[in-house]
């Protein structure tokens, strides 16, 4: 009788080696918090300094949210951006939140690659902790990417490896 019950019980324990939905989730969410969504890459630093139209049009959408401040020279048609409190509080990238991953769309087959078992996860998401600029309606429109992933509705793929302990996100 002991062993049935035993075995009954072992039956139900899930390993975090398998490949299932429940464990990509806690492994995509364990790395999420580590990486916030940012409106600008690692090669735009501050002071900016550009004469591009479009990116003119971007920047002073969030000087009109007190984001950035702006400094025209005339002369050679060039606006000059720093940062205000409001977006040094969003780090030097301009960090709008965080995603949550809510559910997993698909994967690939998990299969040999880089000498671990790998598989591409899609998985929707949710973005949290977002700071008020970002949230405007005039943002958005200037920033489509930012608007979409505040959708609510946004996906996104994932490498995930499979080591001895469970599943994680390659370097």
């Amino acid at each position: 009788m002991l062993i049935v019950a035993l075995v009954l019980s072992l039956g139900g324990c899930k390993n975090t080696t398998d490949p299932t939905p429940e464990n990509y989730l806690k492994t995509i969410n364990a790395y999420l918090p580590d990486h916030p969504d940012c409106l600008l890459d690692s090669n735009t630093t501050f002071p900016f300094e550009t004469s591009d139209p479009e990116k003119i049009k971007q920047l002073d959408t969030l000087v009109k949210n007190q984001v950035l401040t702006v400094g025209r020279d005339l002369s050679i048609k060039v606006s000059r951006y720093t940062m205000t409190a409001t977006g040094k509080a969003a780090g030097a990238h301009l960090c709008f939140g965080y995603r949550n991953a809510t559910d997993i769309v698909s994967n690939t087959p998990p299969a040999l690659a880089n000498g671990f078992t790998e598989t591409a996860v899609t998985y929707k998401y949710k973005l949290h902790d977002m700071p008020m600029w970002a949230k405007s309606a005039d943002v958005q429109a200037v920033f489509p990417t930012l608007a979409h992933e505040a959708s609510g509705d946004a996906t996104d793929t994932i490498t995930l490896a499979l080591d001895r302990v469970g599943w994680s996100v390659p370097n």
